[in-house]
């Protein structure tokens, strides 16, 4: 259940609540929206104390969530997204964010080159792989520990926070000391001990869905890390895979909407890998905005022809500043604006 307060609430009757909730047994994680205070009441037989909950100074009203996912729900008459602050970057604001940068790194120019690049493009944030999953094991796995050197020395220099994936528990901690955004991979999405680690570290998490997932699936995954203590996340909807073989995957753009309705948290779309190429990346990022997202990651390269990754589907410098400008309009025409 979660238990809505009053608008304009004060601290004393949120911590009343809180406390409650607490002395009945049962776990309480508040969320502290622009207009509303909301805390979501998780534990066994948490319905028996319905009336009691709604008698508390302050409370507007208790509501049932029958949805697995009780924490990554979105709250009954709560319309609003809840906002994630990553430094500079914001999701789920009225600014739609964009991540950008290579998928891996792989040199110190280079990534200093695209940083630059997609900085005076207007990117909100930096992205790049230190550690790369790669379906063979002789194929590029990254630079590592000099990666997030390299990705930490760029980010200081541009000013734009960068978001890293992780793939091994045992390196949570290492990649959490770099970077600003810890990135939970599609292949990784289901790997329930990296999610409870990455919960705990605080670090606003960007979860992406799995290539054969569910949408419910990828709300359960976020479950996991909320479960932790941690409800800085932001999903990803980075392609399916399906039978169709035109394209890298199946970019599912139903998602948006579908997740806009079933949770609270900021929505992100990755044209890059959801489709492959990079001529279908500015129209389907398009479609994206259009749909609802709340960002966008794509890739860039300074010459994707050389990429030891992905460079099919990487988008160059010059190609980027054109996709931004490319997507201003269409962000204003549903409302929102670029970053």
């Amino acid at each position: 259940m979660v238990i809505v307060m009053q608008p304009g609430a004060c601290e004393e009757h949120v911590e009343g609540a809180i406390q409650a909730v607490k002395d009945f047994g049962f776990q309480a994680h508040p969320i502290y929206g622009v207009n509303l205070t909301v805390i979501a009441v998780v534990g066994d037989k948490t319905q028996e104390h319905l009336e009691a909950f709604e008698l508390l100074p302050g409370v507007d009203h208790v509501a049932r969530i029958d949805k697995p996912y009780k924490l990554a729900a979105r709250r009954p008459r709560v319309t609003e997204t809840t906002q994630i602050d990553v430094s500079s970057a914001v999701f789920g604001g009225p600014k739609i964010a964009v991540i950008a940068g290579p998928c891996a790194v792989e040199s110190e120019d280079g990534l200093r080159e695209v940083a630059e690049g997609v900085r005076a493009g207007g990117a909100s944030m930096l992205r790049g792989g230190a550690y790369k999953p790669r379906t063979s094991p002789y194929s590029f796995q990254g630079m590592r520990e000099a990666g997030l050197a390299l990705l930490k020395m760029a980010s200081q220099r541009t000013g734009l926070p960068f978001v890293t994936e992780v793939m091994d528990t045992r390196n949570v901690e290492l990649v959490a000391r770099y970077a600003d955004m810890l990135q939970i991979g599609a292949r990784n999405m289901q790997n329930f001990s990296l999610l409870s680690e990455a919960g705990q570290t605080g670090k606003p998490v960007f979860l992406k869905r799995g290539m054969s997932s569910t949408i419910e699936d990828l709300l359960m995954a976020a479950e996991y890390i909320m479960s932790a203590g941690n409800e800085k996340i932001i999903l990803c909807e980075r392609g399916i895979r399906t039978f169709e073989t035109a394209t890298r995957n199946t970019l599912d753009l139903s998602a948006v909407p579908v997740l806009k309705r079933n949770t609270h948290l900021p929505v992100v779309v990755d044209p890059s890998h959801g489709t492959g190429h990079a001529w279908a990346v500015p129209p389907m990022a398009k479609a994206a905005v259009a749909a609802g997202a709340d960002g966008l990651m794509v890739e860039v390269h300074q010459a994707p022809e050389r990429a030891v990754s992905d460079g099919p589907q990487s988008l160059t410098i010059q190609e980027f500043a054109t996709f931004m400008a490319e997507l201003a309009p269409v962000a204003e025409a549903v409302g929102r604006t670029m970053a």
